[in-house]
């Protein structure tokens, strides 16, 4: 948690335009996700579950290849 309850937001270090990454912050049971381009625009709401499933779901696709 960042200061004054805020999330703190994070990008990944394979990020390479500062401008054009994909944030997210974890608050309790919760994960949020942004464009590092609009911060200002409400985040996508995930339960932790969900996100997980989603990592998981990532991490296969990239396994297959192009």
């Amino acid at each position: 948690m960042g200061h004054g309850g805020q999330p703190l937001w994070r990008r990944s270090s394979m990020c390479g335009n500062e401008n054009e990454c994909l944030e997210v912050a974890v608050r309790e049971d919760r994960v949020f996700a942004r464009d590092s381009k609009q911060p200002r625009c409400a985040p996508l709401s995930f339960t932790a579950r969900a996100w997980t499933e989603f990592l998981g779901a990532v991490v296969r696709a990239e396994s297959y290849g192009p």
